[in-house]
């Protein structure tokens, strides 16, 4: 390993870190093993129906296997904008304003769309609010898929999931959900089950005073 000093710094410091190190690779061999295990998963269920979605300014129907275009493995957030919602969910939203700099990358391997349960138009007016551009939009009224999909409960209430799908041979299965969501975790923990694609938590990871209370919100004051 090649040996690091910063200006400054201790022997305190430098031992503590190097420390602090070896638990990051040990925890940068578990995500890849996590990783492993989850590409090993035996083949998912097959989806009930082609379910028929909305989008653009017309809401003209688009299927679930249309977004796939031309891949084999689609990405579906279920994005927390029920019709009963004044506003859309400010962490979703936070962690779709990161997804939507990053879908021109992406795409070039994958399907990436983004699901809610409200009308297109409503969808549509708050990502031209947001300055959405490159996220493929979908509008999931009048189809079952959030509640099939667990982006909604029997009440309507709205639940985050990030959901995974494969077609091969025509054929539709569900490869993988964002289920610690719903796992039980230690008191005052966040659920984590997007942290690998949100940025804003890993990057307060970083910082001496961690995540602490702080929350995503859709504004903030001005300075």
């Amino acid at each position: 390993m090649v040996e690091m000093h910063f200006p400054g710094e201790s022997a305190e410091y430098r031992a503590a870190r190097e420390r602090l190190l070896q638990s990051e690779i040990a925890l940068r061999r578990q995500t890849e093993a996590v990783a492993a295990e989850r590409r090993a998963l035996p083949p998912g269920g097959v989806v009930p129906q082609d379910y028929v979605f909305h989008e653009g300014a017309e809401g003209r129907a688009v299927k679930l296997s249309e977004l796939f275009g031309d891949k084999a493995v689609l990405l579906l957030y279920s994005y927390m904008y029920g019709p009963a919602m004044a506003r859309p969910c400010p962490s979703c939203t936070s962690m779709l304003d990161g997804l939507d700099g990053q879908v021109e990358a992406l795409s070039q391997k994958v399907a990436v769309a983004v699901a809610a349960q409200s009308p297109i138009a409503r969808i549509r007016e708050f990502a031209a609010e947001r300055g959405w551009r490159r996220m493929r939009l979908v509008s999931a009224d009048g189809t079952t898929y959030q509640r099939d999909y667990k982006g909604e409960d029997e009440t309507g209430g709205q639940w985050p999931i990030l959901n995974v799908f494969e077609k091969q041979d025509g054929v539709i299965r569900h490869v993988w959900a964002s289920e610690l969501a719903f796992a039980p975790r230690d008191e005052g923990q966040d659920p984590r089950h997007i942290d690998m694609v949100w940025p804003l938590w890993n990057f307060l990871d970083l910082s001496p005073d961690g995540r602490g209370d702080f929350r995503p919100a859709l504004s903030y004051p001005q300075n």
